[in-house]
């Protein structure tokens, strides 16, 4: 069985975010970047399935030069090898279309990526790939067992959970808690050192969006404190400032 897990290389959760050059572009300067949240839950059971399964597992990031150390950190926790795509993730679409290239010339029985990337939050990838490779993809997948060709997975829906299965091959959209997240252990660290990185081109460099600006939330404003017995100011400050009545 051959697994592929797709990673993001974003900004770490506690990064303080600026953009330069007329807000068209991110300031990477004194941002740590860390593997997606989410794609460490999918890259987490995908290494549970491979010790339970013997599979093979590879991982996947669409990025420059500057991804290597995330990708290396993806071989510490348990990959086997790994791929780059040199080219900058312009967007969804472009990154899809990597990702399914290297799936066809590699016949994945299972893809695996978080649901999202924590950066621009689209959800769409997993569904993209999907689509260009012919493949069903489920997303958000909570719970994931396989038993042959056979996928047992639950998803959250609004109000519930949703259990389907459905055959190999797949592609899902991982999220907590499919897998506790995992550590790389100093013998993992050292082995990672070796173990194959390959880097290959981007097979199709048109872009089908550009960026025009990015805009950082409205600074909070101050806070107002009201009596607790001055109902009748709190209701007009929610009407007439807040605007939520």
């Amino acid at each position: 069985m051959k697994i592929l897990v797709c990673i993001t290389h974003v900004p770490d959760t506690t990064s303080k975010i600026q953009f330069t050059d007329n807000n068209t572009k991110f300031d990477k300067n004194g941002v740590q970047f860390i593997i997606g949240p989410y794609d460490d839950y999918a890259l987490a059971r995908a290494v549970e399935l491979k010790e339970s399964l013997g599979a093979s597992l590879t991982v996947l990031n669409v990025g420059e030069a500057e991804t290597e150390p995330t990708l290396r950190k993806a071989l510490a926790i348990g990959a086997d090898d790994a791929i780059r795509v040199n080219a900058f993730p312009t967007d969804a679409l472009f990154v899809a279309k990597q990702i399914a290239a290297i799936a066809k010339e590699n016949n994945y029985d299972l893809i695996l990526m978080g649901r999202e990337s924590i950066d621009f939050n689209g959800g769409m990838v997993h569904g993209m790939v999907g689509e260009l490779l012919g493949m069903p993809s489920i997303s958000p997948v909570m719970k994931l067992d396989i038993d042959g060709d056979n996928v047992k997975m639950a998803r959250e829906i609004e109000g519930g959970k949703e259990y389907l299965e459905a055959k190999l091959p797949l592609i899902a959209g991982c999220q907590e808690p499919i897998a506790e997240w995992k550590i790389p252990n100093m013998r993992g660290i050292m082995s990672a050192r070796t173990k194959p990185l390959n880097v290959v081109e981007a097979k199709d460099s048109e872009v089908a969006t550009n960026v025009t600006v990015f805009q950082l939330p409205p600074a909070k404003g101050s806070v107002k404190l009201v009596d607790k017995d001055n109902v009748e100011e709190l209701v007009k400050l929610l009407k007439n400032e807040a605007k939520v009545l």
